[in-house]
C-alpha cells in the first residue's frame, strides 16, 4: 500500500486527484500509476485502470488471477467492472467511496448476480494516511 500511496501523491503533484493503485504479481510490483484524467484527457484514466493496463501488457494478458491490486480509494463502478473482467485475485484499499465507490459503498458490484468474477475484498489499508491525502488535496483547491 505505501507504493500505492506514492503514485497517489505523485498524481497530486501533477495536479491530479490522488488515487494510486499498484497491482502486485508473485509477490514484485508489475504496474503502478496515479490518477491522469486531466493529464491525458480521458474520463477513464483512473489509477486502477491504467494500473491494470500496465499490468495486462507486462503479463500479455487480458486476465490477472495470481494478481493482486492496491488502490488507495474504494474502486468506481468503471474500475470495479474492470477489475472483476480483468479476474484480479484480491482487491486491498485504502479509504471507503461512500459516493462514488461500488465495492462496499454504492451498486456494490461484486456482490450482483452479473458480476462475472468477484474478488477477495480487503479494505481499510493505510485507510487514514489515504483519507488526509484526499482531504488535503480538496481542502486546498476549495
Amino acid at each position: 500500500m505505501d507504493a500505492a500511496l506514492a503514485e497517489a501523491r505523485a498524481a497530486a503533484a501533477r495536479g491530479e486527484v490522488p488515487i494510486g493503485a499498484v497491482v502486485v504479481c508473485d509477490g514484485a510490483i508489475i504496474a503502478a500509476d496515479g490518477n491522469r484524467t486531466l493529464e491525458l484527457s480521458d474520463p477513464t484514466a483512473h489509477a486502477e485502470m491504467l494500473a491494470l493496463r500496465q499490468a495486462c501488457a507486462h503479463l500479455a494478458s487480458q486476465r490477472l488471477p495470481e494478481c493482486d491490486l492496491y488502490v488507495t480509494l474504494e474502486p468506481c463502478p468503471m474500475c470495479a467492472a474492470a477489475i472483476s473482467f480483468a479476474r484480479v485475485r484480491r482487491l486491498y484499499f485504502g479509504a471507503a467511496d461512500p459516493k462514488g465507490g461500488a465495492v462496499e459503498s454504492g451498486v456494490r458490484l461484486f456482490r450482483q448476480p452479473t458480476c462475472h468474477h468477484a474478488p477477495e475484498v480487503y479494505s481499510g489499508l493505510a485507510e487514514q494516511d489515504a483519507a488526509e491525502l484526499l482531504r488535503g488535496f480538496f481542502l486546498e483547491r476549495r
